[in-house]
């Protein structure tokens, strides 16, 4: 357990915060590219508890400034994309990407002022269907050369959901290997060909086993965590029989990241943002490594749970997360339906809008967590030291930074890897198989 003021340092994320400085340290997905790829490309973000706009002006190009306009305060996410950028319907100051002032025209013609009037505004970068926000200090950092990020647009889709509590608790239950086999039990397995863009309906490799059936019948896996220079891999193996293990790997990505396995041919690599200290959106970019992403069935199956424009979940703590009994009963362990996003949801959520983790009680299960919170830790000792976190890379780390090994699967195998390689315009998938561990 932790105790009160541990747990205010590495859940508080606003301005002026030791945890919000050190997430301020690296690129934050602020928006997702299709919430502007509409006639009108203005979106009013919330971000680290920052009240913000994200738009694209006429030349295409995207700009993330203060909400409020520095003249009278009122609301840019009303504003007029017109010559070449952002303008306040209210006296007509118009601002660039950059958040300079170019044009206050209710001033004499020879007026100077919009000179020296500058708006907050911070960096944005379009990758893999996301836009990217750098809110912190200097220079950005460089993009590590993780799958997700180097994949062709063809092999990636990406979208979002808002969760009701601090942000934490999602990347807790993200890295917790054991859940699986409760919070997502099944009591009957699908046809694995019917379970496309869906968690855990898979076979594993050389097996026929469902993924539903290893996660309900092996409950107990053993743990092995390996440091990396991105965070940490985590191993998760479900003895199956005496010459076989189930071998789960997930990735530990700092500060706020990890990617799991979704199938035999797919990843998920997802990010945990706040919004503010009791809300945050979860961005997921899912990668495929063998034919491209089916990108419209992957948006109809999660707008169906997903409510535009804000990506609020249709099953909440207002309608009890769809529970229902009889299903409990007899076809999944929560009653809440067969979409994991649910399952996850209703953990993280309700723990609190902040859960209280002096009153927590870890077992042998949750070294991962024990693990991560370590990390965590010591990056807001280096960063309030001024020295530089993990993972704030110049070109030739994050060039270093490749993969990471992330796959479901049974055999006497431990080490797996899928990866893309590029060589000029020619991009060719891979995949290798390491025997050993």
């Amino acid at each position: 357990m932790l105790s009160a003021e541990q747990n205010e340092l590495i859940t508080r994320t606003k301005p002026g915060t030791a945890a919000g400085a050190l997430m301020r340290r690296y690129w934050q997905p602020a928006a997702l590219v299709d919430e502007l790829s509409g006639n009108r490309p203005v979106k009013p973000v919330r971000l680290l508890g920052e009240d913000l706009v994200i738009f694209k002006d006429d030349k295409g190009r995207y700009g993330l400034i203060g909400r409020h306009c520095p003249h009278r305060g009122t609301d840019l996410a009303y504003g007029r994309l017109e010559d070449g950028g952002l303008r306040c319907p209210f006296h007509g100051w118009l601002f660039d990407v950059r958040g300079q002032c170019l044009q206050t025209p209710a001033e004499p013609d020879n007026s100077k002022m919009a000179v020296n009037i500058k708006q907050k505004s911070y960096p944005v970068m379009e990758k893999s269907g996301i836009l990217w926000a750098y809110l912190g200090p200097g220079e950005p950092p460089e993009f590590p050369q993780f799958d997700c990020f180097i994949a062709p647009s063809t092999h990636t889709f990406a979208f979002k959901g808002m969760i009701d509590c601090n942000w934490l608790q999602s990347l807790e239950v993200g890295i917790d290997p054991v859940h699986t086999s409760f919070l997502h039990r099944f009591f009957e397995d699908e046809d694995p060909d019917k379970g496309y863009g869906r968690m855990f309906r898979d076979t594993s490799k050389d097996s026929d086993m469902p993924m539903t059936q290893i996660m309900r019948e092996f409950p107990r896996p053993r743990i092995e965590i390996e440091p990396t220079d991105y965070g940490f891999r985590l191993a998760t193996l479900r003895q199956i029989s005496d010459d076989k293990a189930h071998v789960r790997v997930t990735n530990l990505i700092f500060p706020n990241a990890f990617i799991i396995p979704m199938s035999r041919e797919m990843t998920i690599s997802q990010w945990h943002v706040p919004i503010d200290d009791v809300r945050h959106y979860w961005y997921a970019i899912f990668t495929s490594f063998g034919a491209p992403v089916n990108k419209d069935e992957m948006r109809r199956q999660r707008l169906e749970l997903y409510e535009l424009p804000d990506y609020v979940p249709r099953k909440n703590k207002s309608n009890d997360y769809g529970f229902d009994p009889h299903e409990q009963e007899h076809a999944t362990y929560t009653g809440m339906g067969a979409d994991i996003n649910v399952h996850d949801q209703w953990a993280c959520e309700s723990m609190g809008a902040i859960q209280d983790r002096t009153a927590e009680h870890l077992g042998t299960s949750d070294k991962a967590i024990a693990t991560y919170r370590r990390l965590l830790r010591n990056a807001l000792d280096q960063a309030g030291k001024g020295e530089r976190p993990m993972m704030v890379l110049d070109a030739s780390e994050a060039a270093k930074i490749t993969g990471p090994a992330c796959v479901d699967g049974i055999g006497p195998v431990a080490d797996w890897q899928g990866y893309w390689q590029r060589t000029g315009e020619d991009r060719q998938k891979t995949k290798t198989w390491a025997n050993g561990h």
